[in-house]
Order: C-alpha cells, then structure tokens, then sequence
C-alpha cells in the first residue's frame, strides 16, 4: 500500500528545509550565471585592453569607470547636460571598449542620473511635468530611429560623426548667451492650451520666481531632432535640452536644467531598449558605471538648488572639448 507524502504545511520541519533547499538552489543558480556574466565580460574586456596594448589587469578599467562616472554625476546634473554627453566620449576615447558597448552603457548612464535626480528635482519645482511630457514624447519615439541607426554603421563613422558632434555640442555652449531669467510676456496659444507654466522657489535669490514658456511648436519639432541624436550617439540628450527650453522656449535656467534631467529618465529608456535587445549592453561597463553615476547625481541634484549653473559650465566645455577631439582622431585613425 502506497504511503501518500506528508504536505509541507503539516510537517513544519519539512517546509523550512524545503525552504532552505530553494533559496540555495536559486542562490547557486544566481551565482553561477553572475560568475560566468562578469567572466565573459572580462574575457572581452581583457581581449580588448591587450588589443590596446596595456597590460593593467581587467577589474582596473570598471573601477576606474566607477571613479569617474561618480564625478561626472556631480557635475553633470547642475550643468543640466546628463551623464551620457560626458560618459560617451570620454570613456569611448581613453577606455578599451568597442564604442557599441559604450553607447549602450552611455544611455543607462544618463538614464541612471536622471532617475537618481528625478525625485529631488520634481519635489523641489527644478523640473516640471507639463514642460516635459509633450517633448518628451517626440523625443523618446524618435530616439529609437536613431539607435537603430548609430548600430547599423561602421565603429569607425560612428566615432568621427560622434567627435564632430561632441565639438559642436562644445561650440554652441560656448556661443549661446543663457538667460537665467528669460523675459516672456505671454505664452503662445499651444503653451496655454497645454498649461504650462508654474513657479518655482530660487534659493540663491530667496524668492519664488514665475515662469511660463513660448515658441512650444518649434521646441516640439527640435527635440524630434534631438531624439535622433540621443539615441545614435548614446549621448543622452540635456546638451541640446537645455539651449532649447531656456533660449527657445523661454523657461529660466533652473528649471530648464531640472526639466531636461526628468526627460532624459523618458528618452533615453526608449533608445535603451534598442542596445538592450542587440546585445550591445556589457555588465562590466554598465554596472560600475550606472552606480558610479547614481550616487553622483544625488549629490548634484543638491547643488543645483543652490550652486550657480556657470559655475559648472566652464569646467562640462572643458572635458567635452578635450574629449570631442580624443573621439575625433580615434575615429580618423590619426590616434588609436
């Protein structure tokens, strides 16, 4: 005579083995796919620091990449450029990775800095959703078209059309005279249909500034534009964002830096997507990098509240221009 099991719920005894017996298989299973994750990924990463001639061992290049995408996070969110526009070509130009997984990385970390950012950002006033929603809406779409482009070209195209890029993004930062304040009478028909408009608190002033926005047509047809860019480059897009909130559309510098963050957290998951679903996401590039750029940002988003964007600015032209040109000359062969 068969002797049915007893059930686990009247075998106490039982169950907690049973229950022990799970969680270290899943922790086994876990650990086994991490372990051979990362050691695939510093077989590449090794393969590719020997291509470049160095014979540092393969853990230095994610904690060097933890070391400065941590400062980039700082400087990145007060400048209101994101991290990608500086992660790019940086770690593209002085790191031994293909630039395929440095896009790809680029756009989480952009989208790692605007999600740390976000929340202080919204419940401060520095970012506002009825600002952001329509254009980020265009742009998001659009940067799927241009991710799915930049992975269709050569490296080397995409390198040189990336450092001409970075130099111009460096031209017109330097050139574009910023309001901190732009001066808007009335807000044109689509703004007040859409109500956007709201007030934020300036702590550096110690008042309560109010603001509204024009020209949103025009600022909706140049973030489609500035989708394609994002997603091709993995630039994220608050190098573009901002000159356009704050010289086109009219919103002070704040809040057009603040607003800026908040979409890239919308455009950049979309472009994301597309790297993902390619292949072109490396764990040991994007991890250390997204954490680095995290708990860099939350200490930007800070200073923004009270540090003056400018402050920032001269030190973001800097490192663009030094790494636009890097990218540049990789691109044409003339530095390898």
């Amino acid at each position: 005579m068969l002797v049915p099991p007893i059930p686990a719920r009247r075998n106490p005894s039982f169950a907690r083995a049973a229950s022990r017996a799970a969680v270290s298989a899943r922790g086994t299973a876990l650990a086994v796919l991490t372990v051979a994750m990362l050691g695939g990924a510093a077989d590449a990463c090794a393969a590719d620091a020997t291509a470049a001639g160095t014979a540092l061992a393969w853990w230095v290049w994610p904690a060097a990449l933890f070391v400065v995408c941590f400062a980039l996070g700082i400087v990145a969110v007060p400048a209101g450029v994101g991290g990608g526009v500086l992660f790019v070509p940086i770690v593209g130009g002085f790191f031994p990775f293909h630039l395929d997984f440095v896009r790809g990385a680029g756009l989480l970390v952009a989208l790692a800095s605007a999600l740390a950012a976000g929340p202080n950002l919204l419940r401060v006033g520095l970012a506002d959703l009825r600002l952001a929603l329509p254009l980020a809406l265009l742009a998001s779409a659009s940067s799927i078209v241009g991710a799915l482009v930049g992975l269709a070209l050569p490296s080397a195209v995409v390198q040189t059309a990336l450092g001409i890029t970075i130099l111009a993004i460096v031209a017109l930062m330097a050139s574009a005279k910023k309001s901190e304040f732009p001066d808007v009478p009335a807000p044109d028909r689509l703004s007040a249909a859409l109500a956007i408009h709201g007030v934020f608190h300036d702590a550096a002033r110690g008042e309560n500034v109010r603001w509204q926005v024009r020209r949103t047509p025009l600022g909706l047809v140049l973030f489609t534009g500035i989708g394609v860019l994002a997603g091709m480059f993995g630039l994220g897009a608050g190098w573009a964002n901002v000159p356009v909130l704050n010289l086109v559309m009219g919103a002070p510098l704040k809040v057009s830096a603040g607003t800026s963050s908040f979409i890239l957290s919308l455009v950049d998951s979309s472009a994301a997507w597309v790297y993902l679903n390619q292949g072109a996401v490396l764990a040991i590039v994007a991890v250390p990098s997204v954490a680095g750029m995290m708990l860099g940002a939350r200490i930007g988003a800070r200073l923004l509240t009270v540090l003056k964007a400018s402050v920032v600015r001269r030190l973001v032209l800097a490192l663009l221009f030094a790494a636009g040109l890097r990218a540049l000359l990789k691109g044409l062969g003339i530095w390898t």
